[in-house]
């Protein structure tokens, strides 16, 4: 593996992000812990949550980010991880808000959670319409200039957005977004793709995408209606990814893992992080199983005639 720098920035990663919307949700603390071992001891060490994650659990409260902190201090690996948060999301105030006045009271609750004194990649997780983007780049900066954020992202953000969030930081001298996180997979390219692709590799701006996997789909566990019962999330993903361009796409991995042995899911995320302007997937795991297959498919080279056919199916 080679690791890739953030942005411009001293952060360095190597080709995978683990998610955490899972923590908390269908991975419990217990079983949540042995991942995070797993992910460090295959050689990675960038863990993406949000403060939002994962309170659509009835009775959760923000347990991603407490879970990473206390695995954090039970471990004592601190300076080991890096830890990439994200504040914006509904939090119960009936809206997004990247308001300066939410940023700066947030992130103190992010810290408190997670319990360490910075963040090393605060992101912007959703646009605010309500909010100008000046405020919010201001309250980044203020955050970076007090030491509790080593560097900023933003995440959902279009070629709009991210080109006047650019010049913002650029003519006022304020920390720069460093990574976007969209969605991007083989099924769902057109938020990357294109304008913001080409954004990010002309401004060396680090792309780090989640849904790498699409909810799972492109695993190829989910081949039929029946395969809806395999998961909570089965149903959403048969009724979405299910139709002709899925099967192609599915066609496709069969067709490249019968030439590379890989299974469908590292071809999917290998494929991802070949893409230029791309740091890393992000793609999240339930077993340790599941990281060491993460971590085969960081390590899987992509032939030109891998990627093409790939590619054609979108």
């Amino acid at each position: 593996m080679t690791k890739r720098r953030l942005g411009r920035s001293e952060l360095f990663i190597e080709p995978l992000v683990l998610g955490t919307n899972v923590v908390g949700w269908t991975a419990d603390e217990r079983t949540s812990f042995a991942i995070f071992d797993a992910y460090l001891s295959e050689g990675f060490n960038a863990i993406d949550t949000a403060d939002s994650y994962s309170r659509w659990v009835p009775g959760n409260d923000s347990e991603s980010e407490k879970i990473i902190g206390r695995w954090m201090q039970a471990r004592g690996n601190r300076d080991k991880v890096l830890v990439f948060t994200k504040v914006g999301s509904d939090m119960g105030q009936g809206h997004r808000d990247l308001s300066a006045k939410w940023i700066e009271a947030e992130v103190e609750a992010s810290l408190k959670r997670l319990q360490t004194d910075y963040i090393d990649l605060y992101q912007s997780h959703w646009p605010d319409p309500n909010t100008p983007q000046e405020e919010t780049l201001r309250a980044h900066d203020r955050l970076v200039q007090a030491g509790k954020v080593r560097v900023i992202g933003t995440s959902n953000h279009d070629a709009t957005l991210l080109t006047e969030a650019l010049d913002i930081s650029r003519r006022e001298g304020l920390a720069r977004y460093e990574t976007l996180q969209n969605e991007f997979n083989l099924y769902s390219r057109d938020t990357f793709e294109g304008p913001v692709q080409d954004i990010c590799v002309r401004e060396q701006i680090s792309g780090i995408h989640y849904f790498g996997l699409a909810a799972g789909f492109l695993t190829g566990k989910y081949r039929n209606a029946a395969d809806a019962q395999k998961s909570p999330r089965g149903k959403g993903v048969v009724d979405k990814y299910l139709n002709p361009k899925g099967l192609r796409i599915l066609a496709a991995l069969d067709a490249v893992a019968a030439r590379t042995g890989a299974v469908p899911s590292e071809i999917a995320l290998a494929w991802v992080a070949a893409q230029p302007g791309v740091a890393a997937p992000i793609a999240s795991a339930t077993t340790v199983e599941q990281v060491k297959s993460l971590a085969r498919a960081t390590r899987l080279s992509l032939s030109a005639e891998d990627v093409a056919e790939l590619n054609a199916t979108g």
